[in-house]
């Protein structure tokens, strides 16, 4: 692979939905914080992955702190949280070089598997752009009554990590804001890169509520 890899954990927001004052990148399971979790298995997956860590600037310390303490002692470069994650994402790329792959990841998934993540760069090889999907099973109503409800079969939810040739995310980064733009597929997607899907995994969860760190805790 000609290519650095470069993995962008995007951890910048505040967590309101988990209810408490920690933010929910800092809660600990099992000794650890739920970031320092997702990191560990991108480093075991891609021992020569360089790290950017986007966090609020408010708690720069405070993960400098907890590296320290919990001796993840790996390189990284801190970049400040924008007012949404589209915002966090380009600050983050402004660290990144062109020719490289960036692999996006939520820095609170943290049982994405190193399978997955070797096996999706490995793919790379012959994509611009790949995300991991994984099946509907619920069924699938539409809230707007002058749409038809949605069919399951031609659904998938996306999870990341979402890996891109570098230079082609931050082209399509340069586009101006907007709110249809849910992850970083949908950015590329509108730029006109062509984005393929990989099968993801269904433990793949983010922790956004206290059910999802119930199940963490569990899982872990």
């Amino acid at each position: 692979m000609n290519r650095k890899v470069y993995a962008v954990f995007v951890a910048g927001g505040s967590g309101s939905r988990m209810g408490g004052e920690v933010p929910k990148q800092f809660l600990e399971v099992k000794g650890k914080t739920l970031l320092q979790h997702t990191m560990e298995k991108f480093i075991e997956a891609i021992p020569d992955v360089r790290l950017v860590t986007v966090l609020p600037k408010s708690h720069f310390d405070d993960w400098k702190t907890i590296c320290v303490n919990s001796a993840l002692d790996v390189p990284q470069i801190l970049v400040e949280g924008g007012i949404t994650r589209f915002h966090s994402v380009r600050n983050a790329l402004g660290k990144v070089p062109d020719v490289a792959y960036v692999i996006v990841h939520d820095g609170v998934r943290p049982f994405v598997s190193i399978e997955l993540i070797r096996s999706m760069l490995a793919e790379m090889e012959h994509c611009h752009a790949l995300i991991p999907v994984v099946p509907v099973t619920d069924t699938l109503r539409s809230k707007d009554p002058e749409y038809p409800d949605p069919d399951r079969s031609k659904c998938v939810a996306v999870q990341t990590p979402q890996i891109f040739r570098s230079e082609e995310l931050k082209s399509a980064y340069s586009q101006a804001y907007d709110p249809l733009f849910t992850d970083d597929a949908s950015v590329a997607a509108r730029a006109g890169i062509p984005v393929s899907m990989f099968p993801g995994e269904k433990y793949n969860i983010k922790i956004t509520t206290p059910e999802d760190l119930v199940i963490a805790k569990f899982l872990l």
